[in-house]
């Protein structure tokens, strides 16, 4: 038995307060015709800030789930999901981490379900599955932030490999970040990097952190004047007043979409699909722009300093290389830095 399911019985009046709550949200009517109540097991990547904001959001419309959130660095999170599934006892419902290249492994794993939200109708189809396993849910490119009060603000991926840069920059690890384990795929795949780009940060003594919050904590703070980062904490960060600047460099930035899917065996597909649909709907994308994200909805605004997809240079690589060499990928950095 994957859990207990909440008690009660929800009656008619309820069911249509919910039916009411799922029209105001603007929300799909794709989404299950069964009662829309119960527990939902949600394993996220987000912060824990901006992902209780999202559970707030949908349990508004929703008052008779009960969302209960995992949250953990993307590799983690999908650490604990292979280890429920070796275990014959998966406990997540919905899933929303960093990249693609990860959802790609589970389709291929066979641990989602499709489910073709009515709310796509707003999404680019690029940002789709195009088997409908999983959508991308926000734009989210990796730039350099740097610190205004330690020097001079770059505008190329070279200038971590610059002499005033040495011992001087800080990453997050692919061990940990998802966002980071897409990038090391995607840069290691340009003839422009390869892995000479790692292997010069490794010269250049670059620290490696676990997640790209503790880059922002160290460049914010000063002890280091750059960092490799996803752009919207930086550009939150430079909002709420902190010395750092934003640069998407001029080579191009590899982009990540936050994909958003279900579970093979989930027990409560009503309140999943509903969660998907909240998510994708432009009440919650307005959340997520309020939140400091680019949305990957038409027709809303990305937030002050950060870039549309539309306005960057995007780094690409094929995301079936990705996602079969990952492991071999992160091995490789791992023999280069050390865990």
């Amino acid at each position: 038995m994957k859990r207990k399911w909440m008690a009660g019985i929800v009656g008619t009046a309820l069911f249509a307060l919910t039916a009411c709550g799922q029209e105001e949200a603007g929300t799909s009517a794709g989404a299950s015709d069964g009662e829309i109540a119960g527990t939902l097991s949600f394993y996220t990547s987000q912060p824990d800030a901006d992902a209780q904001k999202l559970v707030e959001g949908f349990e508004k419309h929703y008052p008779e789930v009960e969302v209960e959130t995992y949250r953990s660095g993307t590799e983690e999170v999908i650490s604990k999901l292979n280890a429920e599934k070796m275990a014959g006892d998966v406990q997540a419902d919905v899933l929303l981490v960093a990249d693609s290249v990860t959802f790609e492994d589970l389709k291929e794993q066979d641990m989602l379900q499709a489910y073709e939200s009515g709310e796509l109708d707003s999404v680019p189809d690029e940002f789709e599955d195009a088997d409908h396993y999983y959508t991308g849910t926000k734009i989210m490119a990796t730039g350099i932030v740097a610190n205004t009060e330690s020097g001079d603000v770059p505008t190329s991926w070279s200038a971590l490999e610059e002499a005033d840069a040495k011992a001087q920059t800080v990453m997050p690890s692919p061990l940990y970040s998802g966002a980071a384990a897409y990038n090391l795929g995607v840069l290691t795949r340009q003839d422009a990097f390869g892995w000479e780009f790692y292997e010069k940060l490794k010269t250049q003594e670059t620290a490696v952190v676990k997640g790209n919050g503790d880059v922002l904590k160290s460049v914010a703070s000063g002890d280091k004047q750059y960092g490799v980062i996803v752009d919207y904490l930086a550009a939150r960060a430079k909002a709420d007043g902190s010395p750092v600047e934003l640069v998407y460099p001029e080579e191009g930035v590899p982009v990540i979409t936050e994909p958003i899917g279900i579970t093979k065996d989930t027990d409560n597909t009503a309140a999943a699909e509903a969660f998907v649909d909240y998510v994708l709907s432009e009440e919650g994308q307005k959340l997520a722009a309020e939140l400091g994200y680019t949305p990957i909805r038409e027709g809303i605004d990305a937030p002050e300093g950060l870039k549309t997809y539309d306005d960057m240079k995007v780094l690409q690589a094929d995301t079936e290389a990705l996602y079969t060499s990952r492991n071999k990928d992160k091995q490789q950095f791992e023999d280069l830095f050390g865990k």
